[in-house]
């Protein structure tokens, strides 16, 4: 790990005239931008397809793509669309994604564009979509058939199809493949076109020397091809229902704690498997970006049981989760994959020893540095090593100007002390002190580097609704990219040690 820098974006969050971030141009620009300020990372949140909520951390597959991120544009230029296909679209906002009414409209685009496949001559892409389908057949085939049963029964979770489809009895399957087969072709092209912009997108990184930081959920949704294909591997009753469920127990935050709802792994059943499936997963990603991030790392070390019928987590009990026994296989299998821990939350000694075994980087985050005093663990001055990743914030939680306009005077007066600032300029403030710290890497959310309010935050953990939704309404400012630039340049973040002073 040398010392780097890089900036906190989801793909859906770029500008661009199609209510809805894709790997286009936009992205490519993002790409460059980061580049010309000397930042070696572009984070994104989970690139999966996803459901209810529209959140990437509750998707309907761990290693599917989110097809809704296909850039129109890159398919006119492909030929599998024309400027009349993407002439008539609605008034989308610029400033926020209306999914209800992006998805339709994207969804029919990808069917033009399937349809347009089906119909013409395209001899390169049927060539490179014959090797997509070889290559990642381990879950393409089922999730294709999954979406498509999906759709076959309006929506319904796999649970409520009827019981040998919910089952995966072979003939069903093979019934349902046949009857099926125009939707799970619709499904299994659009994934070929989303790895297929995606890799073209991070070889355009690569090549000006930007990298990727990908995001693993540690859970996944119940509603899932992952879980409809692996029961086994989750613990499940005899229909397919959670009997215990992922959550965090009562703290500070929530006199309740959190139920999250996701089925949880059958650990005993993944060590049978030589943890094949998650092995699997973290390869793919690892196919599509250049480090992961852990989510809630600590449930590695041990995760919290709340059983299905609770109403809340209050209930629950802590159970040891797989620990170095995992990891070890993740080292034999993969050699020493760059992972970050996201150690946040109530973090145990166990959960410490555990990412230090592996040499693991963890996570500080500075909108949680200010309310305790001199003895507060995210403040620059107490990291223990330079093996951490220092954030100003994250999608979860305020932005550093809406973390600034809620804090309490105390809060307030520390972090001008500390700083020895007057806060007009918070998040700069706080970039400023994640760059100069003696953390290898540093990340700001771009909504810090455009010193934005809560308007512009990204997620409300718990909040039905309204989240995921913010976007860019245009290019980062040549001045804000100066900034970054000069602070890469003064604090030995650009990449190998370039830039002049």
């Amino acid at each position: 790990m040398s010392r780097a820098s890089g900036l906190l974006l989801h793909p859906t969050s770029l500008p661009g005239p199609f209510g809805i971030g894709d790997l286009g141009p936009e992205a490519r620009s993002f790409a460059d931008a980061l580049a010309r300020a000397g930042c070696m990372f572009w984070q994104v949140l989970p690139l999966g397809p996803t459901g209810y909520g529209d959140s990437p951390y509750q998707t309907f597959s761990a290693f599917a793509g989110n097809p809704y991120l296909i850039s129109p544009e890159d398919l006119q230029a492909d030929g599998l669309l024309t400027p009349d296909d993407l002439a008539h679209r609605p008034a989308f906002p610029t400033a926020q994604v209306d999914y209800a009414a992006v998805i339709p409209w994207k969804r029919a685009l990808l069917q033009r564009a399937y349809a347009r496949f089906r119909e013409g001559h395209f001899p390169h892409l049927e060539a490179e979509l014959a090797a997509f389908q070889k290559n990642q057949q381990a879950w393409l085939d089922d999730f294709a058939l999954f979406m498509a049963l999906k759709e076959a029964h309006q929506g319904a979770p796999w649970t409520a199809w009827p019981e040998p489809l919910r089952s995966r009895d072979p003939q069903a399957l093979a019934r349902a493949r046949t009857s099926l087969a125009d939707a799970v072709g619709q499904v299994v092209f659009e994934q070929f076109l989303f790895f297929r912009q995606w890799r073209a997108l991070r070889r355009f990184a690569s090549e000006r020397g930007v990298q990727f930081i990908g995001d693993a959920p540690i859970f996944v949704a119940h509603d899932s091809a992952d879980v409809w294909a692996h029961p086994e591997l989750f613990c499940l009753d005899e229909t397919g229902q959670p009997t215990v469920v992922a959550g965090v127990p009562p703290d500070y935050f929530s006199a309740t704690g959190q139920r999250w709802g996701n089925p949880l792994y059958c650990w005993e059943a993944h060590r049978q498997q030589g943890y094949a499936w998650w092995l699997a997963r973290l390869r793919t990603l690892l196919d599509l970006v250049d480090v992961v991030r852990l989510d809630h790392f600590r449930g590695f070390a041990a995760y919290w049981e709340v059983p299905a019928d609770a109403p809340t987590a209050e209930t629950g009990r802590w159970v040891p989760g797989p620990g170095a026994a995992f990891f070890a296989a993740v080292r034999d299998t993969l050699g020493a994959p760059p992972l970050i821990a996201e150690d946040l939350g109530v973090i145990t000694p166990d959960v410490v020893a555990l990412r230090e075994q592996f040499g693991f980087p963890g996570m500080k985050v500075l909108v949680f540095a200010f309310d305790s005093g001199p003895g507060n663990p995210f403040l620059p001055h107490n990291y223990t090593s330079p093996n951490f990743v220092v954030y100003t914030g994250t999608h979860d939680n305020d932005t550093a100007v809406g973390w600034w306009q809620r804090a309490s005077e105390e809060e307030k007066d520390f972090l001008r002390r500390y700083l020895a600032t007057d806060g007009r300029d918070v998040a700069w403030d706080l970039i400023r002190a994640a760059w100069r710290s003696v953390a290898k890497w540093a990340i700001a959310p771009v909504q810090d580097v455009l010193s934005l309010d809560n308007r512009a935050r990204m997620n409300y953990p718990g909040r039905l609704g309204g989240n995921w939704a913010w976007r860019m309404e245009g290019p980062l400012p040549e001045d804000a990219l100066a900034r970054l630039a000069e602070f890469n340049r003064v604090y030995g973040r650009w990449p190998h040690g370039g830039g002049p002073l």
